[in-house]
């Protein structure tokens, strides 16, 4: 298969990415290259790779959450001297900054402005945020304002609101403003179902290495801890994906038995306000209303907003 890559690609940090797919020390875990060098078609770089054959996505009773689970695991202990190439940063954050930028693009943001007295009180665009319970708290039916009555736009901007708040609460790194902390792990960046794949071999490989690099290894657990916070993943696979994940050695979840929340929340918080900014920028662009999945993912972004936000780690001296 020949896959295009986005045209504004950084090619030398793509085929690091590329080339690390196809070390030795990743077999089992990445599908390999059929060439670690980039082609170009038009503006676009091209790379090459083995077919495998992908989740289905109309029998999800067979979801390889075990899988992926136990990929991920493995991809976080590689020991990274193994690689003969220094890693670049994981894209994560990186993808929320685009889609804050999306969701600006879609729906920008309203200035607060002073009126006089005599014309009225301005009214902010942003509305306050509700009550609730944080990411891990799984509370559901939050009232976002203004739905589902009132006009199409108007609501959309006062989710996207919501959304933007709920983006404040979340250190600048994590919104792609500023260098991730130090250290850290090989990780996907990307990590759905859609990037695994059965190869020739009949085992499950990670594929899509856009956003392979160092960085936070809980971040590639952020979409389904972010999915069973809000209520679209049922606790069984959640805690069959969790179990799987740290029975393989998984570094990003705590000890089995304990609290994974300490570990997860913030990047789960994270991918729960790209996916609400991701969905409602398409929802404009198509011109409807978002669909029941998409709202919960701006519900879950109203109790992000009602949090405090996060502090910055202090500089070292």
């Amino acid at each position: 298969m020949a896959k295009a890559h986005a045209g504004d690609s950084d090619p030398d940090a793509l085929a690091v990415r590329i080339r690390v797919a196809g070390d030795p020390a990743l077999a089992g875990v990445l599908l390999p290259p059929l060439h670690t060098g980039l082609g170009l078609v038009g503006s676009r770089p091209v790379s090459l790779w083995p077919y495998g054959a992908p989740v289905a996505p109309d029998r999800p009773e067979e979801a390889p959450w075990e899988p992926a689970a136990e990929l991920l695991a493995a991809l976080h202990r590689t020991p990274l001297h193994h690689l003969p190439y220094p890693v670049p940063p994981m894209r994560g954050p990186a993808k929320l900054a685009r889609a804050l930028h999306r969701l600006d693009v879609a729906h920008p943001p309203r200035v607060r402005a002073r009126v006089r007295a005599s014309a009225g009180q301005g009214r902010p665009a942003d509305p306050a945020p509700p009550a609730g319970a944080g990411p891990g708290g799984r509370q559901a039916g939050v009232r976002i304002p203004g739905c589902p009555a009132g006009d199409v736009d108007a609501d959309a901007a006062r989710m996207a609101g919501l959304v933007r708040v709920a983006a404040a609460t979340l250190p600048g790194w994590a919104r792609g403003e500023g260098a991730a902390p130090s250290g850290g792990a090989l990780c996907h960046g990307d990590l759905h179902l859609g990037q695994l794949v059965r190869s020739p071999a009949g085992g499950w490989l990670l594929i899509d290495v856009d956003d392979l690099g160092l960085g936070t290894p809980a971040w590639d657990l952020a979409r389904p801890a972010a999915w069973y916070a809000a209520g679209l993943l049922d606790t069984e696979t959640w805690l069959r994906f969790l179990d799987a994940y740290r029975g393989a050695g998984g570094p990003a979840a705590g000890a089995p038995g304990s609290d994974p929340w300490p570990e997860l929340d913030l990047a789960a918080r994270a991918l729960t306000v790209q996916t609400a900014a991701l969905a409602l920028a398409k929802a404009a662009r198509e011109r409807r209303r978002l669909d029941d999945m998409e709202r919960l993912m701006v519900e879950a972004c109203a109790r992000i907003a009602s949090l405090p936000p996060d502090l910055e780690p202090e500089a070292p001296s």
